[in-house]
């Protein structure tokens, strides 16, 4: 197996997880029946059965991975699930931190109106990252690009997948739901999504 994945890997989340530790010893079917794993730009999956299959006349394993949002059931060849990005979920002290990086806002340099479709590409490559970081930067940015501006439509269908993808991963990790994860990230930017409570606070604040 090419081992080159590992070090990019690493170097863009900055640790070695379960999966490399398994693959760096050698072991290629990582998951078992039953397992929660992420698939990138779907989310949080199931896997329901591990079978054999005959693909271009080779029999092949196969993860039958049913995805927990819509119940698409996808395939993945077990030899091929690091090259799609299949990992397992992150831990709950990788999700405490993912929080805290939504929530620090020093990485934002401000919109400045740059290219649409440029940052279309860029934030759609991001959402099918297997990095967890990488779809939360595109959740963050898109909710403080909206204190300057109306997004656009397109803007808000990629900030409600981020969004999904990261409330129902936390979910699990932090053992919470869904709506709980969403309202933690909702309070962290109360200013920009609720401004009119956060105005009247203000007034109210000035006249004690």
């Amino acid at each position: 197996m090419d081992s080159s994945w590992i070090s990019r890997y690493c170097e863009k989340s900055h640790k070695v997880t379960v999966l490399d530790r398994h693959l760096i010893a050698g072991v290629t079917n990582v998951f078992s029946v039953n397992d929660l794993v992420v698939y990138p730009a779907q989310g949080v999956g199931k896997i329901e059965k591990i079978e054999s299959q005959e693909i271009g006349g080779c029999p092949t394993n196969l993860y039958i991975i049913r995805i927990l949002n819509n119940n698409i059931m996808v395939m993945v060849p077990v030899h091929n699930a690091v090259n799609v990005g299949l990992r397992p979920l992150c831990t709950n002290e990788e999700g405490e931190s993912m929080l805290d990086y939504i929530r620090d806002r020093s990485d934002f340099t401000g919109y400045t109106g740059q290219n649409w479709n440029r940052r279309y590409r860029e934030y759609s490559e991001k959402l099918k990252s297997e990095n967890l970081q990488d779809v939360a930067y595109v959740l963050k940015e898109l909710i403080l690009i909206g204190k300057d501006k109306e997004l656009s439509f397109g803007e808000r269908r990629l900030l409600e997948q981020a969004l999904q993808l990261i409330t129902t991963e936390l979910a699990f990790c932090l053992d919470s739901t869904p709506s709980d994860i969403r309202a933690k990230i909702y309070a962290f930017f109360d200013d920009i999504l609720n401004p009119g409570e956060a105005e009247d606070i203000s007034v109210e604040e000035g006249e004690r």
